[in-house]
């Protein structure tokens, strides 16, 4: 969220904005929330490509269907993160503009893949999953945290104010013919 620091000498607000998302996003913090959804994510897939398959064999009938349905909203929670994740890394490394990553965001949807689990359900599953699950969830509340910061500081933020000299310049190159 922007918000204003003292800067002056003698500790007066001098109404410098400080920069939420770009502190954010070039601190060790931005890293360490990436590597570790990115690592989630590998994790979640060895797993269920794995030992998963080995677990859900053993389950019966009402704990298979809720494995089958909460490893697809696993998956489906952390395919959004890991965009949003991604969204972020693209404009920290100057391959996007916040302008594009914005438009591109649309495609993120971190509200549809609430959890939905019961802790009943969660301890029918196997352990391994239900771990993932949990972390996964805690995952997203962060990420929807910071989302929710972004946005409100997108919406607070001032217009950029017009260059002054931008009429006077229009004036000089009518005046003078188009330069070249």
């Amino acid at each position: 969220m922007a918000s204003t620091k003292p800067t002056g000498k003698d500790g007066a607000q001098d109404n410098v904005t400080v920069d939420f998302s770009s502190r954010f996003a070039e601190s060790k913090l931005f890293s360490q929330v990436f590597s570790h959804g990115m690592s989630l994510v590998e994790e979640t897939a060895d797993y269920l490509d794995g030992q998963g398959r080995q677990d859900a064999r053993g389950l019966n009938r009402h704990a298979a269907i809720a494995y089958a349905s909460e490893s697809m909203r696993l998956t489906t929670r952390l395919m959004q993160l890991a965009s949003w994740l991604l969204l972020r890394r693209a404009v920290i490394d100057g391959e996007m503009t916040i302008d594009e990553a914005e438009r591109e965001k649309h495609r993120v949807n971190l509200e549809g893949v609430k959890p939905a689990i019961s802790d009943k359900a969660l301890n029918a599953l196997p352990e391994e999953l239900s771990s993932l699950i949990t972390r996964s969830i805690r995952l997203h509340d962060r990420i929807s945290k910071l989302d929710a910061m972004f946005n409100e500081e997108q919406r607070n933020s001032p217009e950029p104010e017009a260059n002054p000299l931008e009429g006077q310049l229009d004036r000089l190159k009518a005046a003078f013919g188009p330069s070249e």
